[in-house]
């Protein structure tokens, strides 16, 4: 068993606790906070919570205890090549293909990252809170590629964590888009939550919308197209593919948010090429934080994939011959 402890400050005050406490710990749900909590497994000082609608008031200080699970209790490795990029006893970094869905979720029982992890790290991997993610931290959609970090520990799982939970982390993606913005650079502060027409897809006119803030700068333009650096400040779930439909850029290939934008192309190679474009063009080019053992800033980067670079390729031909 093993005890976090969150300290609730002027702005967290008349949050309801379940939702604070999963908006502070990335590895726990709102649901699996509701089962601590009716286990008895959350308390303010020496009294357990008992029910997760409470509120919360400034300086209140919640304990949550959770179990320290064995990651292979329910869970087989499979053997799925995986790009380490980095690895030590605390910590790896993992270059995430597209197509790979992070943690076992309906639909997707089998051939997911946590399964690679399995077979590639073994007992190594434990699960505080959840069995089912064993090493995971932050997620990235099943979509997008590119850089996720991986704890090995207990230590480095509550430690990276935190450093999400409070926004150390500093993440960095490359999107291509449709246009490109008349501006260099960019904010768009819009809070995000679920649809309340369609729970799958994140929207900007949700009742419970939480905040949302993404950094942007236009590093590339071409015809009828942009590259962006986006910087996301919070980690909304589908935040940057919202935030940039919402700027009247969206990514390219991303069919949740963008629709069929490409039927407004009319050079007939460029349009296939696009059209044609299987996922969001969407890659975590860069991931910094505090090591979680050693205290030292780290930064990680991996390169722009593949199918997105020959993408940009092609666009970049377009442009350069006219």
């Amino acid at each position: 068993m093993t005890d976090r402890e969150l300290q609730a400050g002027p702005d967290d005050v008349g949050t309801r606790i379940d939702r604070f406490i999963a908006g502070r710990l990335d590895e726990l749900s709102r649901a699996q906070v509701q089962r601590l909590i009716d286990e008895g497994a959350v308390r303010i000082g020496d009294q357990p919570v008992s029910k997760a609608s409470l509120t919360v008031e400034e300086g209140h200080c919640i304990v949550i205890t959770v179990a320290r699970r064995p990651a292979t209790t329910a869970l087989q490795a499979e053997a799925i090549p995986l790009d380490v990029i980095y690895e030590d006893e605390a910590i790896a970094i993992i270059n995430k293909p597209a197509g790979m869905v992070m943690h076992p979720a309906p639909g997707h029982p089998t051939g997911t990252l946590v399964h690679a992890l399995l077979h590639r790290f073994g007992d190594r991997l434990t699960a505080i809170a959840d069995a089912s993610r064993p090493g995971i931290v932050h997620r990235l959609d099943r979509g997008t590629s590119g850089v996720v970090a991986v704890a090995l520990t207990d230590h480095a799982h509550r430690e990276l964590a935190r450093q999400f939970a409070e926004r150390l982390v500093r993440k960095e993606y490359l999107a291509l888009v449709y246009g490109a913005p008349e501006d260099p650079t960019g904010t768009v502060d819009v809070p995000l939550g679920r649809d309340p027409k369609d729970r799958k897809r994140i929207s900007t006119r949700a009742r419970n919308a939480r905040e949302a803030i993404t950094d942007w700068r236009c590093i590339e333009r071409m015809p009828g197209f942009g590259l962006i650096e986006a910087r996301p400040r919070t980690g909304r779930t589908h935040q940057i593919r919202v935030h940039l439909a919402h700027l009247r850029h969206p990514i390219v290939g991303d069919t949740d948010y963008a629709g069929r934008q490409w039927r407004g192309i009319t050079e007939g190679r460029i349009r296939s090429a696009v059209a044609n474009f299987p996922r969001p063009a969407l890659h975590a080019r860069r991931l910094a934080f505090e090591h979680p053992v050693t205290g030292e800033s780290v930064t990680f980067e991996v390169p722009l994939a593949d199918d997105i670079l020959e993408l940009l390729g092609t666009l970049r031909d377009w442009r350069d011959t006219g």
